[in-house]
C-alpha cells in the first residue's frame, strides 16, 4: 500500500516514564505557610507524597518586579530576574535543597515559567529594548486587550530574544536538575519557540512540559501536556444544574475520544490560582456536587491536578498580590482525593495519555442524569457510574461486555457484576469499581 495511505502519528514527543501515572499538584509558595519559604515547603513534601502527589508544580520562584506592581507584593508573573530567586522565599540553596527532598521523596518538580513577558524592571528592558513589543506610539506595551499592566511583552520576532529565553529554560535544568515547566500563556508565544525549546531541553534530560493553553497542536513536538478549561466549565455548569450528564458525554467526551491526540495529556482541574469559583456559598451549595466533579477529573482521560489548599477543604480564592497564608485542616475532599490517586496509581485503565485507556460509554437507561463509562487498558479495568443531578435515580446500565468481579473503591469489597447492573444512586451519588490483572 502507498506510504501516503498510512495512518501518520501526530504527536512525535515522548513523554518520560515517569508521567505515565502521575498526578500534579500546583504549589502556591508564598500561601502555603505562614513564612511562605522554601524550607516551609520542604517540610511537607512528606504529607505530599502520602497524599499521592507526583509532580510539584513551583508557581514562579524569580524575583518580583518593584514598578507598576499589583497589590503589595506584586504578582508572581511579573518576573524581574529570569535568573534569579525571589528573596521573600529563601536563598538559591535553599532552592536547592528543595529540588533535592522533592527528589528524595520519589517526586518530581516543575517550575512555573514566563516566557510572553517580563515585569516593567527587567534588566532586559534596559540592555535589550528592541526584544520588546511596542505599542503605535512605539512605547513598551502589555499583553493586548489584558489587565496585565504590570507586565510588558516580549517580542518573538527578534532571534537573540529567543536565544535568550531558551537558555535560560535550560539554566534551570542544568543547575538546578528541575524536571520541566509549566508554561505560562503558552500559546501567546509562538508554537516554533516551544518546538525548539522542547528538542534543547531533551539534549540536557527528559522533561515534562505542562502548556497554559488548550491547543491541541502544542502537543506535536513540544508539550506533553495542556490544560483542559473545557472540562472545568462543562463541569462547573453541570454542577450549577445549567448542563447534565448527556450534554457532559455528547459535547465534551464524544470530542474528547475523537479529535484529541491519544499520545496527547490533557490537565483535569476543579481549581487553581486563575480558576476558583468553587468558593464560599457555592462550595457549601454544591457540595457533593463538588465531590462528584472530582471523581470524573480524576477518573476522565487526563493527568488530574490539585491546587494548594483544595485538599484542606479551602473554601475561598488565595489573594493574588498579599499574604494569604493557607489554613490548613483534615477534610474529606483531601481523603477523596488520596483514595482516588491510589487507584489511578494502581490500575493501568486511569494511567496518562496513551499509557491508559480509552474512556467508553456504557449505555443506560436515565443517560439525561447519569454518566456510566468504563476504562481498560491490559486487563486493567475501572466502570464508574455517576449521577449527576440533585435527584434520587434508579438507573440499569448495560455491563453485558464488562461483566465480572470488581472491588468497590470506596468499600473495599467484591462486587459481581452481571450483563446488567441496577442501582439506585441518591443526588451526585458515585459507584466506582476496579479490577486489576
Amino acid at each position: 500500500m502507498n506510504q501516503r495511505y498510512q495512518p501518520q502519528k501526530y504527536v512525535q514527543i515522548k513523554n518520560p516514564d515517569w508521567v505515565k501515572n502521575a498526578t500534579l499538584y500546583e504549589l502556591n509558595i508564598r500561601q502555603f505557610s505562614e513564612d511562605g519559604s522554601f524550607k516551609a515547603v520542604e517540610k511537607e513534601l512528606p504529607r505530599l507524597k502520602k497524599l499521592g502527589i507526583n509532580i510539584i508544580w513551583l508557581m514562579p520562584v524569580q524575583p518580583i518586579g518593584v514598578k507598576n506592581r499589583k497589590g503589595t507584593l506584586g504578582s508572581y508573573y511579573s518576573v524581574k530576574d529570569y535568573l534569579g530567586i525571589n528573596p521573600e522565599f529563601g536563598t538559591e540553596e535553599d532552592f536547592r535543597q528543595l529540588v533535592e527532598a522533592i527528589h528524595v521523596h520519589g517526586m518530581h518538580v516543575i517550575l512555573d515559567w514566563v516566557a510572553n513577558h517580563s515585569s516593567w524592571d527587567n534588566n532586559l528592558v534596559e540592555d535589550h529594548p528592541d526584544w520588546y513589543m511596542k505599542s503605535r506610539d512605539g512605547k513598551f506595551q502589555s499583553t493586548p486587550w489584558r489587565d496585565y499592566d504590570d507586565i510588558i511583552d516580549f517580542d518573538y520576532r527578534q532571534p537573540e530574544m529567543r536565544k535568550y529565553m531558551t537558555d535560560a529554560l535550560k539554566f534551570w535544568v542544568k543547575e538546578f536538575d528541575i524536571d520541566g515547566y509549566r508554561c505560562d500563556v503558552a500559546s501567546f508565544v509562538p508554537i516554533d519557540f516551544w518546538e525548539n525549546a522542547r528538542t534543547e531541553l531533551e539534549e540536557i534530560k527528559p522533561v515534562f512540559m505542562l502548556a497554559e493553553a488548550e491547543d491541541k497542536e502544542l502537543h506535536r513536538n513540544a508539550f506533553d501536556a495542556t490544560y483542559n478549561w473545557t472540562l472545568w466549565n462543562m463541569l462547573h455548569q453541570v454542577a450549577a444544574g445549567k448542563k447534565s450528564a448527556k450534554n457532559l458525554a455528547e459535547e465534551y467526551i464524544a470530542e474528547h475520544v475523537s479529535i484529541f491526540p491519544k499520545e496527547g495529556i490533557r490537565l483535569n482541574f476543579i481549581d487553581n490560582h486563575d480558576k476558583n469559583s468553587w468558593e464560599g456559598d457555592q462550595f457549601t451549595n454544591f457540595g457533593d456536587a463538588l465531590k462528584a466533579a472530582i471523581a470524573f477529573s480524576v477518573l476522565m482521560d487526563g493527568m488530574p491536578l490539585l491546587y494548594s489548599g483544595q485538599e484542606a477543604g479551602l473554601e475561598r480564592s488565595l489573594a493574588f498580590f498579599e499574604k494569604d497564608p493557607i489554613v490548613w485542616k483534615h477534610h474529606e475532599i483531601g481523603a477523596l482525593y488520596a483514595v482516588l490517586f491510589e487507584l489511578k496509581h494502581q490500575n493501568q485503565a486511569l494511567w496518562n495519555g496513551k499509557f491508559g485507556g480509552e474512556i467508553i460509554r456504557l449505555m443506560n437507561d436515565r443517560l439525561d442524569e447519569v454518566l456510566s463509562f468504563s476504562r481498560e487498558k491490559n486487563g486493567n479495568k475501572v466502570l464508574g457510574v455517576i449521577n449527576f443531578s440533585g435527584a434520587t435515580v434508579s438507573v440499569n446500565v448495560d455491563t453485558s461486555i464488562d461483566a465480572g468481579i470488581y472491588q468497590n473503591l470506596f468499600t473495599g469489597e467484591d462486587d459481581t457484576i452481571s450483563e446488567k447492573l441496577a442501582l439506585e444512586l441518591v443526588p451526585w451519588e458515585y459507584l466506582v469499581l476496579s479490577h486489576l490483572k
